[in-house]
């Protein structure tokens, strides 16, 4: 059921030999080194969908800003397509658990934002736009201010934002972590539709294991204080999935398996390291 093992194809994304540290404290006397990453090395084929779980203040946040180039490693590399990452870029699109819509701008304005930071010439904007909110079914609130709309649909327009330069990966920091378990559920099938017609790369962190095994391919488990990869697991099921997959056995299986090794890991640290936490 679980794997280390690498694909053999060329990555996408490339992790190797990651290490973040961070400096504690309000003087350099009383400063100190506190590592929230360790060593952490992995890899995302071309359009997968891989997941990173593990307890608070494990780096999976941390590790996924330096991915998206927002913060920069104490040593090793990330690439892309096999180039390094040296800060943010127009190959990828990243959201926030917070929506952070700009709240004077339209959705369609929202939408269209990195597309005009682009300087894409304004008919192709708008045909990119228009595309975008037909997939996310925003169509008819393309006029509306984020203020006007519900939580799931102003996350749909974050993440339409993050599509709308076509990002050769998106990354998602617990994109539905402050939903309501209803529309949660709907926005993790909305996600799945989204990410089998684009077939977009997709890197996301989240604190839910159902969600990791209902949404991805693989699940990267990482062990708190400092982080490191403790294993890389294999979704058993195929790309189509629905309601009747949380009820499948070897779903159920997954689930305690990933919990019970989070839980043990929690319960193995020791007591100096609870209070420092870099998600």
């Amino acid at each position: 059921m679980s794997s280390t093992t690498f694909r053999q194809t060329a990555p996408k994304v490339a992790i190797r030999n990651l290490f973040k540290d961070f400096q504690v404290g309000n003087s350099a006397r009383s400063a100190t080194t506190v590592r929230a990453i360790d060593d952490v090395s992995f890899t995302v084929s071309q359009g997968e969908f891989v997941c990173i779980v593990g307890a608070s203040g494990c780096g999976k946040s941390t590790l996924l800003n330096i991915v998206s180039g927002l913060e920069t490693a104490t040593s090793g590399a990330i690439e892309i397509d096999g180039e390094p990452v040296i800060g943010p870029g127009p190959d990828r699109g990243m959201v926030f658990q917070a929506y952070s819509l700009y709240p004077w701008k339209t959705v369609a304005e929202n939408v269209a934002f990195g597309l005009e930071i682009a300087k894409m010439p304004k008919p192709e904007r708008q045909e990119r736009v228009k595309e975008l909110l037909g997939v996310m079914e925003l169509t008819e609130f393309a006029d509306r201010l984020p203020k006007e709309l519900s939580g799931g649909m102003r996350q749909r327009v974050a993440i339409a934002r993050a599509l709308a330069p076509s990002p050769d990966v998106l990354l998602l920091d617990e994109p539905f972590g402050a939903l309501d378990a209803m529309t949660k559920r709907s926005l993790q099938e909305f996600l799945r539709i989204v990410w089998l017609r684009t077939g977009t790369t997709i890197l996301m962190v989240t604190h839910d294991v159902p969600e990791a095994i209902y949404l991805s391919q693989r699940i990267c488990v990482m062990t708190p204080h400092p982080g490191r990869l403790a294993e890389i697991i294999d979704v058993p099921f195929g790309a189509v999935r629905g309601p009747m997959t949380k009820r499948d056995p070897r779903f159920l299986d997954l689930v305690d398996e990933i919990e019970d090794m989070l839980h043990d890991q929690s319960a193995t640290q020791p007591e100096s390291m609870t209070g420092t936490s870099h998600e």
